[in-house]
């Protein structure tokens, strides 16, 4: 199994390339740095096509070798140059060719710093992809070499695409620490009154409880709850969705866990709009899990 980097020559961001070998240190997994060059016309069919061709590629491979000089252990990244019709489709045809366990991506350059945020490139790969999608946050460079804990995104579809299952094993395997996590926003007003906050409160308070309840009846069925003493729970709540997540703690070494939507296809990821709303505001790596197993072997 490997783990392939898309790398974008115009932006020359390390973002995925830091976050890939993160992966890779905590699986063991060889990692593939990829740059996808775009073309029209299969080769042989128009010699000036050709030629450009070249040129772009030997311009991507330029800075690709540049950028993995940068990463800490990029020594042990390998890398390549993948032509085709698009970029979502290049980095797909490479994760079937490397039998790739998960594909990392950058965040948009029109995105907030630190925040991870979704390009028209990201967009359509997170809508057609058949491994997880891992997606770090602009300008990443993290202060440790490995994750170090994960937190899954708990919501009313996490039962149908088995997120909770999936948090579980990659806690398991990577020997980390795990969280569950919900998010709900306040509303400002309700039917044109102001909602008082105390009731407001215990609401929340409730769906608290309810949402602890079913997170643990979860983990009682799959036999998991014994052998992970270390699983929190955390409920963060605000005006907007924004607010909402910064209200719970992040820190370096943290990745959040998104399940597929229920309405997507199986084995491909598909990003519900809950998981969409979430992941615009993360401030740390997110990865985006298919309706199946587990995300990683």
């Amino acid at each position: 199994m490997t783990i392939i980097a898309g790398f974008s020559a115009s932006r020359q961001s390390s973002a995925p390339l830091h976050l890939a070998t993160q992966l890779g240190r905590m699986t063991g997994e060889k990692v593939v740095a990829a740059a996808v060059v775009e073309r029209g016309l299969p080769a042989g069919v128009d010699t000036i096509e050709d030629q450009f061709q070249r040129h772009i590629a030997g311009e991507a491979a330029t800075s690709l070798e540049r950028t993995i000089g940068t990463i800490r252990g990029g020594r042990d990244i390998s890398m390549v140059i993948h032509h085709a019709t698009s970029i979502p489709r290049g980095l797909m045809e490479l994760a079937d060719q490397h039998d790739a366990s998960v594909v990392v991506v950058g965040s948009s350059s029109a995105g907030l710093l630190g925040r991870v945020a979704l390009g028209s490139v990201t967009e359509r790969l997170v809508h057609a992809a058949a491994v997880p999608v891992a997606i770090a946050p602009r300008g990443y460079a993290p202060r440790t070499t490995q994750i170090g804990r994960l937190t899954a995104a708990y919501g009313g579809a996490a039962d149908s695409v088995g997120l909770i299952g999936t948090s579980v094993e990659l806690a398991r395997q990577w020997k980390v620490r795990l969280r569950i996590a919900s998010f709900t926003v306040r509303p400002y007003s309700m039917f044109g009154g102001s909602i008082d906050r105390s009731a407001e409160d215990l609401v929340i308070r409730q769906w608290t409880r309810r949402t602890a309840d079913r997170v643990m009846k979860q983990l009682a069925e799959a036999g998991a709850q014994a052998s992970l003493p270390d699983l929190d729970l955390e409920v963060g709540a605000g005006n907007d969705w924004r607010e909402a997540i910064d209200a719970v703690d992040w820190r370096s070494g943290d990745m959040l866990l998104l399940g597929s939507g229920a309405a997507g296809p199986r084995a491909h990821v598909f990003l519900g709009s809950a998981a969409s709303k979430i992941l615009r505001h993360m401030p740390v790596p997110v990865m985006i899990v298919p309706r199946r197993g587990p995300a990683t072997r």
